[in-house]
């Protein structure tokens, strides 16, 4: 498999701690965002999107970080990504689609260079957005957390899943942003535990071959 990605897209970050979830081996492919290589014909040809992470496993290329979680768990399934039942797996997408759906579409980089070049906004400015946002998104899966009974050491019960994947890079683009953690105290419960293991570890955006 073969990944294609930014060391610093959250995004990407997802797939990678969900590869080394599964204990998969990828060859990864660094897709330079500032330097706008994903508007190349080449890329456009793999993700008319122009986004990343795309995923290459052999015939097949698969975009949008969610949907390729979902193609792992069907396809590789031990460990698991999501729990057994219907209501379990609904939970722990939710808590995913309340990152990738509600967080991150309005923080990510064409929507910052927008702010900037098309709005005018300065840097400070262009912050400011970044964190209100981060905030009420992460008030609210605080909140989906810390008043259900399924939390456990992880998002869901005892072992790390797609919830955990989506939950860790979000927190990470916090602490770059210089958010403060101190009203999430589930959530930064969860992201110390995750780190702890090597597969979020070795996950971590200053660890990849393109980090700069």
């Amino acid at each position: 498999m073969t990944l294609y990605g930014y060391f610093r897209s959250s995004a990407a970050y997802r797939l990678r701690i969900a590869l080394n979830l599964k204990g998969l081996d990828y060859e990864q492919v660094p897709v330079a965002l500032t330097q706008a290589e994903q508007l190349s014909d080449p890329f456009k040809r793999k993700n008319p999107q122009a986004l990343v992470p795309v995923l290459e496993d052999g015939s097949l290329l698969l975009t949008q970080s969610l949907a390729i979680c979902e193609y792992l768990d069907e396809t590789y399934p031990n460990p698991p990504l999501l729990p057994k039942t219907p209501g379990e797996r609904a939970r722990v997408r939710a808590l995913a689609l309340a990152i990738a759906c509600e967080i991150h579409p309005l923080n990510n980089l064409r929507v910052l260079k927008y702010l900037k070049r098309a709005m005018g906004q300065n840097e400070e400015q262009r912050n400011s957005w970044y964190r209100h946002w981060v905030d009420e998104g992460l008030t609210a899966v605080e909140a989906m957390l810390a008043s259900h009974p399924q939390t456990g050491r992880f998002c869901h019960g005892e072992l790390p899943g797609l919830a955990d994947a989506f939950l860790i890079p979000q927190v990470g683009n916090a602490v770059r942003y210089e958010c403060p953690l101190e009203p999430y105290p589930t959530i930064r419960r969860i992201n110390e535990a995750c780190l702890a293991l090597p597969a979020f570890e070795r996950a971590q955006p200053h660890l990849q071959p393109d980090a700069v």
